[in-house]
C-alpha cells in the first residue's frame, strides 16, 4: 500500500519496523486517512512473521497534536464529494444523529486503539515534543514508551471541548486516579521525567539521541524468543484486564458518548446546531486559539 500520511521503514532484515506519522505541518494531527493507514500498517506488521518489534514515531516538531478537528483536509474527508474518505460511507457513517457518531468513534477512535494495544507483536512508542489528547491514545496503545527529554503530555479536551477525556480512556491507569483528574480538570501537562516517575514512560533520552536509543532498545527486545515476548505481553495485559481495565474502557466509552449527546442537545439552532462539544459561549476555551498548558507542578 502506498501511504500518504505515514512512512514505514524496515530495519535489521525486517525484524524491526518503524512507522512514522507523517503530517509534520499539521503536527501529526490524526485525520481519518492517517488512522486508517496506521491501522493497515500495524496489521500488515502483525501478519509479517519476520517482524518482531514495531516502533511508532512521528515526523516533525512533535509526536501528535491529537485528533484533527477542523483542517480543510479533514473536512473534505468527512463531507460527501469526490474527496470523502471511504470510511465515512459505512460503520455508521450514513446513519443519523448520535448513532452516526457513536459507531464512527467506536470503530476509528476506540476499537482501533484497543486492537493496536492487543497486537501480537511488541510495540514501542518513540515520542517527542508534545503529546496531546488523542496523541496519548496512540502512545498508550504501545507496550513500551521511549520519550525525549522535554516531551510534555496533556489532555486539554475538558477545557477546550467540554469533554470528559478521550474515547480510549486510559488516563487513570496511566497517570493514576488523582493525577488524571487534575490534568483533565486543569489542562496542565506533565513532562517526560514526571511520566517516568509515574511509570508511564519506559526510558527518557536526549532528543538528538532518541531515534538511535529507541532502535537500540528495540534490538534488545527483538532478541527475545517471539513466544516468550508474546506471553509476557499477554500475561501483563490479561492481569490489567482482570483488574478492570477492559471493562473500564467499555464503560467510559459510553460516558464519552453521553457527553457528546449532551452538547449536541444543547446546541439547537444556528451555525453550530447539533455540535457535539462545548463552544466558547458554553464556557469552553476556543480550541483554535487555546491557552498554553502549564506544568502540573506541586507548587504551581
Amino acid at each position: 500500500m502506498d501511504y500518504q500520511y505515514i512512512q514505514t521503514e524496515r530495519l535489521d532484515d525486517g525484524q524491526i519496523l518503524r512507522i512514522n506519522l507523517n503530517r509534520p505541518t499539521a503536527r501529526n494531527a490524526q485525520n481519518r486517512g492517517l488512522l486508517v493507514e496506521l491501522d493497515h500498517a500495524f496489521l500488515a506488521a502483525e501478519k509479517d512473521d519476520q517482524v518482531r518489534v514495531i516502533i511508532l514515531a512521528g515526523n516533525g516538531p512533535m509526536f501528535s497534536a491529537g485528533h484533527d478537528l477542523g483542517s480543510e483536509e479533514s473536512l473534505r474527508e468527512r463531507l460527501p464529494g469526490p474527496d470523502q474518505h471511504e470510511s465515512f460511507k459505512g460503520n455508521g457513517g450514513t446513519r443519523k444523529g448520535g448513532e452516526n457518531r457513536m459507531l464512527q468513534e467506536w470503530h476509528y477512535y476506540y476499537q482501533n486503539t484497543l486492537r493496536w494495544r492487543n497486537l501480537r507483536k511488541i510495540t514501542i512508542a518513540q515520542v517527542h515534543g508534545k503529546v496531546i489528547a488523542a496523541g496519548l491514545m496512540l502512545m498508550w496503545a504501545c507496550d513500551l514508551i521511549i520519550a525525549a527529554e522535554g516531551t510534555t503530555f496533556s489532555d486539554p479536551v475538558g477545557a477546550r471541548l467540554g469533554m470528559c477525556g478521550m474515547e480510549y480512556f486510559g488516563h487513570p491507569w496511566e497517570f493514576g486516579p488523582r493525577k488524571a483528574k487534575e490534568l483533565l480538570l486543569t489542562t496542565d501537562s506533565i513532562d517526560a521525567d514526571e511520566g517516568y516517575r509515574l511509570g508511564m514512560i519506559t526510558k527518557v533520552y536526549k532528543g538528538d539521541e532518541l531515534a538511535e536509543k529507541t532502535l537500540e532498545f528495540a534490538r534488545r527486545i527483538a532478541q527475545r524468543p517471539t513466544m516468550a515476548a508474546l506471553m509476557i505481553k499477554e500475561s501483563v495485559n490479561q492481569a490489567v484486564d482482570n483488574m478492570g481495565f477492559y471493562n473500564a474502557l467499555q464503560a467510559c466509552f459510553t460516558i464519552h458518548q453521553a457527553n457528546h449527546s449532551h452538547w449536541a442537545e444543547c446546541h439547537t439552532e444556528g451555525e453550530w446546531k447539533g455540535y457535539p462539544a462545548a463552544l466558547v459561549e458554553d464556557g469552553a476555551e476556543d480550541w483554535r486559539n487555546p491557552k498554553p498548558t502549564r506544568p502540573a507542578l506541586k507548587d504551581n
